[in-house]
């Protein structure tokens, strides 16, 4: 019996549409990674980038579980001296939803060319309208949503 292994001319990209309304921000977070990555498909290979492209809208009604909005921070460097910069996710989830949930994403795959890669097939907005509706993406529904 032989391995299979995907090659890269082979893939075919379909387009996906998640609905982030009552969502925890983790559970969406890690179902987008698996497809942005590929691991939802029979072909999976992991060092082939055989993800898909996902769009997901409503973005400002993701909810985060506890008390991690007062609790849980965004942490970066910008590379000077003394520029440790932090937001509470209150803020963040305020202001700048989109960036909330493409950091979890960004932080659920490889970190080398591929994950990299990878990301650049997120498409997140804030509201219920989206610029992707020529690609024809397909609903998808995700366990978990709140009520």
């Amino acid at each position: 019996m032989k391995t299979f292994m995907a090659k890269s001319e082979e893939i075919t990209r379909k387009w996906f549409l998640v609905d982030a309304s009552n969502m925890p921000l983790g559970r969406l977070a890690t179902t987008v990674a698996n497809i942005l990555s590929g691991k939802n498909k029979v072909i999976y290979t992991p060092h082939v980038d055989c993800g898909d492209f996902v769009v997901v809208i409503n973005s400002d009604k993701i909810v985060l579980t506890g008390n991690k909005l007062e609790q849980k921070k965004l942490i970066w460097h910008t590379g000077y001296i003394g520029g440790l910069k932090e937001v509470q996710y209150k803020t963040l989830m305020q202001n700048n939803s989109p960036k909330a949930l493409t950091q979890a994403v960004k932080g659920m795959l490889q970190k080398n060319s591929l994950g990299r890669k990878q990301i650049t097939r997120l498409k997140v907005f804030k509201g219920a309208e989206h610029s992707h509706e020529a690609q024809k993406p397909e609903p998808t529904t995700i366990k978990g949503a709140r009520e």
